[in-house]
Parts: C-alpha cells; sequence; structure tokens
C-alpha cells in the first residue's frame, strides 16, 4: 500500500515524542509501546478504529491515566504527568470526546473554573472576554447559559472555548467539528491553522478522513492498541487511510438501491405524520414552531442543521420522552401525541436512537446483556413467570456481539468498559431488534470509525429495504445527503424546506442551515407525494 513516510521537519527537536507509551487495564492492553513524534506548529491526525487505544493514549497526556511503561517528552524534556492539573500546567488541553463539563453551572463559570485564585471572580468582564473569544473562533455561544441546558453541539463548543482560554500550546481535539456546518468547519480550520502558524502543536482526532487529509500535516494510525503507520497527508487517500485503520477495503459509496420490499406498493403507505408540532426545550422556551412532515414506509427523510435548533426536541417528542404543547403525531393512523413513552415502548414497533448514549442509551453499570433486553425484559423469552431467564439473555447478547461487531470477550463485560463507538452498536443492536415500523436515528454514527459507519449504514438500509420509515437525524452533511430520500432542513425549530436528496445540492442546504433561502425556492414542504390529504 502507498504511504508517504513521515520527513524531518526543519524544527531540530518534535514538540513532543511518546517513547514506549504502555497501558494495560487487567488482562487487556489498550496501548501497547506505543512510539509517537509531533513537531511543533505541526496539526497531527490519530487515527483508528473505536477501541483501538486513540482515547486511552490522549487521557495519559492529559493526566487521567498514568502509564504503566513509557516516557513522555516535551521540548526534549522528560516530563511526568500525573494529574490533569499538571498536564494544564504543561500547556495541554484537551477536549473529551465525551465532555468534562459541570452542568450545574453557566458557560462562562465551566471556562474559568480552575484558572485562577482571586477570591473574587468578575464574573460579568470575563463573559465578555469569552463572549469575544467565541466570535473570534466562529463558535457562538451565550456565556451565562447553563450547560446543563445545552444541546450536546453547544456543550462541545464550551469545551473548545475551555480549552482556548487556557491558551494551551498542545491542543487535542477529539472529533471537534461533528456539530460544525461546512462553512463554520472552514472557519474552524482556518483558526487551528493560525494557532499552528503560532507554534501551537495540534493533535486532531477524527473520523472524518476528509478533514484530516485537508488540515492535517501528519497522521499515525492505531490498531488494536499498537501504531500500524505513520505518514505524511501529502499524497495519501482515504481509501488509504481506512485501509489503515481497519484491515480491509471499506467501501465509501452508499447503495441506496430499493430492495423488493421498499419496491412494494404497499410502502406508500404514511407511517408518521406530524402537523403543527409545538415542543418546548428543558428550559420550557419553544424549540419547535409548528413542525409538519409525512415519513413513509420504506424511505429514509434526514434532517440537516446545525446542533441546537430543535433536532432532540423533534426526536424526544416523537419517541414520548417529553409532550408536544401543540399539534399532533400520528402513527399509523393513531394520534399519539399525549402517549407516554411507556406506552410507546409497550405498543409500539418504534426504534430510537438517541443522540447520547451514555445519558440516554445506556444504563452504564448495566453488563452489555442487561442493556439489550432494557425494552423487552418483561417479554419472552427474556422472561417467564417473572424470572429472568439467563440462558435466553446470554444467548441474545452473544448474537448481537456478532452481528454488531461489538469489541467484547461477553455480554457480562459492563458498558461502560466498552469504548463509545462499541456502546452506541449495543444501542442500535437493542434498537433494531423486532424489526421496527418507525426508527428515529439521532446522530446514529457519531463517533463512529469509517468500519463501523458503514455498518451502521448498511443496517438502517436494509431496514428501508424491508419497509421500515426512518427519521434521520445527524449534523454530518454528506451523510444526511448519502442515505436520505429527502431532506429536512430545519433552523431555529423550523422545517426551512424538505428538499428531494438527489436534487439538493451541499450549497443549497448550506445556505437553508444557516437561515438563509437560496436565491431559487425550494421544493415546497408539501411535496408531491403529500397531497392525499
Amino acid at each position: 500500500m502507498h504511504s508517504s513516510p513521515l520527513t524531518p521537519h526543519s524544527s531540530p527537536l518534535p514538540y513532543l515524542r511518546l517513547e514506549g507509551i504502555t497501558k494495560r487495564f487487567g488482562t487487556f492492553t489498550a496501548n501497547d509501546q506505543i512510539n509517537l513524534e509531533i513537531q511543533t506548529g505541526g496539526i497531527h491526525a490519530l487515527l483508528g478504529e473505536n477501541g483501538a487505544g486513540k482515547t486511552t493514549l490522549m487521557n495519559i497526556l492529559s493526566g487521567l491515566y498514568r502509564p504503566d511503561a513509557g516516557q513522555i517528552y516535551l521540548n526534549g524534556q522528560p516530563v511526568e504527568i500525573t494529574s490533569p492539573n499538571v498536564a494544564i500546567q504543561q500547556g495541554i488541553g484537551m477536549i473529551h470526546q465525551h465532555f468534562m463539563l459541570v452542568p450545574q453551572l453557566s458557560v462562562v463559570e465551566n471556562i474559568v473554573l480552575g484558572t485562577g485564585t482571586a477570591l473574587r471572580l468578575n464574573l460579568r468582564q470575563k463573559a465578555q472576554d469569552i463572549a469575544a473569544m467565541s466570535e473570534r473562533y466562529g463558535l457562538a455561544i451565550d456565556p451565562f447559559a447553563r450547560v446543563g441546558d445545552l444541546p450536546v453541539g453547544t456543550q462541545q463548543r464550551v469545551e473548545i472555548l475551555k480549552a482556548l482560554y487556557r491558551q494551551a500550546k498542545l491542543l487535542i481535539l477529539d472529533e471537534p467539528t461533528a456539530v460544525l456546518t461546512p462553512p463554520e468547519v472552514n472557519t474552524f480550520f482556518h483558526v487551528l491553522r493560525e494557532l499552528a502558524a503560532k507554534n501551537h502543536t495540534i493533535i486532531f482526532i477524527s473520523h472524518k478522513l476528509e478533514e484530516v487529509l485537508s488540515l492535517c500535516d501528519a497522521v499515525t494510525v492505531l490498531r488494536r492498541g499498537k501504531v500500524v503507520g505513520s505518514m505524511t497527508t501529502k499524497g495519501s487517500t482515504r481509501q488509504e487511510l481506512a485501509q489503515f485503520m481497519v484491515g480491509r477495503e471499506v467501501l465509501f459509496q452508499v447503495d441506496k438501491e430499493a430492495g423488493d420490499a421498499a419496491q412494494s406498493e404497499t410502502l406508500d403507505r404514511v407511517v408518521l405524520e406530524l402537523q403543527n408540532l409545538h415542543v418546548n426545550d428543558d428550559r420550557q422556551l419553544a424549540a419547535l414552531k409548528g413542525v409538519s412532515l409525512q415519513l413513509r414506509a420504506g424511505e429514509i427523510l434526514g434532517v440537516a442543521g446545525v446542533d441546537g435548533n430543535g433536532q432532540r426536541e423533534l426526536a424526544d417528542a416523537i419517541a414520548g420522552l417529553r409532550l408536544a404543547t401543540q399539534g399532533t403525531i400520528t402513527l399509523n393512523g393513531t394520534n399519539i401525541a399525549q402517549w407516554t413513552a411507556q406506552q410507546r415502548v409497550k405498543q409500539l414497533k418504534l426504534g430510537y436512537i438517541p443522540e447520547d448514549r451514555q445519558k440516554m442509551g445506556l444504563v452504564m453499570r448495566f453488563s452489555i446483556a442487561r442493556n439489550l433486553i432494557l425494552k423487552a425484559f418483561q417479554l419472552l423469552p427474556f422472561c417467564r413467570h417473572w424470572l429472568l431467564q439467563r440462558s435466553a439473555i446470554a444467548t441474545n447478547a452473544n448474537e448481537a456481539i456478532q452481528a454488531f461487531d461489538i469489541r467484547a470477550t461477553s455480554g457480562n463485560l459492563q458498558v461502560n468498559q466498552l469504548s463509545g463507538g462499541n456502546q452506541q452498536k449495543v444501542v442500535l443492536a437493542r434498537e433494531l431488534a423486532g424489526e421496527p415500523e418507525l426508527i428515529i436515528a439521532m446522530q446514529p454514527t457519531r463517533g463512529l470509525d469509517v468500519g463501523a459507519t458503514e455498518y451502521v449504514q448498511k443496517a438502517l438500509l436494509a431496514e428501508r429495504s424491508r419497509g421500515a420509515a426512518i427519521l434521520y437525524i445527524s449534523t454530518e452533511l454528506e451523510e444526511v445527503m448519502a442515505m436520505s430520500d429527502r431532506i429536512a432542513v430545519i433552523y431555529e425549530g423550523q422545517f426551512l424546506a424538505i428538499l428531494d436528496a438527489e436534487a439538493a445540492t451541499v450549497e443549497q442546504i448550506g445556505l437553508l442551515m444557516a437561515g438563509e433561502r437560496s436565491p431559487v425556492q425550494p421544493t415546497p414542504l408539501t411535496t408531491s407525494t403529500e397531497v392525499d390529504h
């Protein structure tokens, strides 16, 4: 396989050098003799499958873990990073994939937490500084908002600003662009390049290989805890990088060919219909403002938009996790707007993949096996005469582990011991079980590597071919365009347009995501398939 070997940088010493870093958890070796060099002012990508050891390695750098063996060098000097405070003192800032924020505190309080020793904090002045900084970096945010009330995507912005506020010399970014529109990604990359030009050193962890190739100078690939390759990005391709990551060829093209079921006339029926739906957010402010749509059997309707524009409330309202204040939610002809979540689980064939797998999708201290039966533990074959049937539960777990390539030795393993991507696979395995008629997929590939993303997309397309109606909500515009039959663009709680996916362009959707209507009026909200009523 072709790869461009790393060439010496003009700097005589790398800013960061890892030598023989090893970390074990019991009998499991998460990092195995990791060697890595990153030059001052370099933007270096770290790639690998879920569970490859990337997060463990970065947790060692940021002081959350201590290595069992090996040495870290900064500017040629050996250092011991014994805690997050020591990492900050060494100029290392990390934005974690699962955020390290205090939900009860405001944005400004989270950002300045632990940065000063003054007895009195001038929060208003600090809020002005943070607001100016957020505007400068294109990461708009309300400094006085309570972090616990913010959507996942906005919380990630807080993490990015927190590291920048501490003026980190080594900035570790774990999936930082998941919540940005294409124009915002370009702006953010410009910021990162400016930081690198001022001798900031950046480690960029991403599953988006196109971003890695366009932004980064070099890339190191981990597989099962070991370095399998380091190369410059110049002359490399995403096919090569993907093959390094997963050890096999990865197809990047989504095949949306209709199967026999999807071609059946019976699949022209409306499964889900929303009429004038209004839903409040956690602060009882209007999040959805009169949303209407129809979703048919055998169809994927994508929802595109910047995170925080009502997507979470839309998904939660359909799943029954929050009630509508106005309007109807009709599933197979029945208005379920006022049904509880329990009623929907018991009486409807509904699959819901929430955006936050750890808070909403899983019971972290439960085993894989028990998480897989959370919606069916009272039913046969998992329960008989009010007693859990361990054999059936174990068999179900083993089948799911095989089918979804969950990296675990057995179903008895607690899900909090899995990588984020493997936790997501547990959620998918449970929610796709039982052939649901309606699937709400909220960020279904967030944090997944290319191989796992490919598998999830194929699984959802198979559900579409079977005849399931799928609401596919993602901030990844390319993913929405590839997976969807139609695309609804959401902005500030309203659908600005519902477009035919094949005819829509990135530029057109990008403008709508930013709240601007394209010069040519897009397809009206009621399409030709929605005129029956």
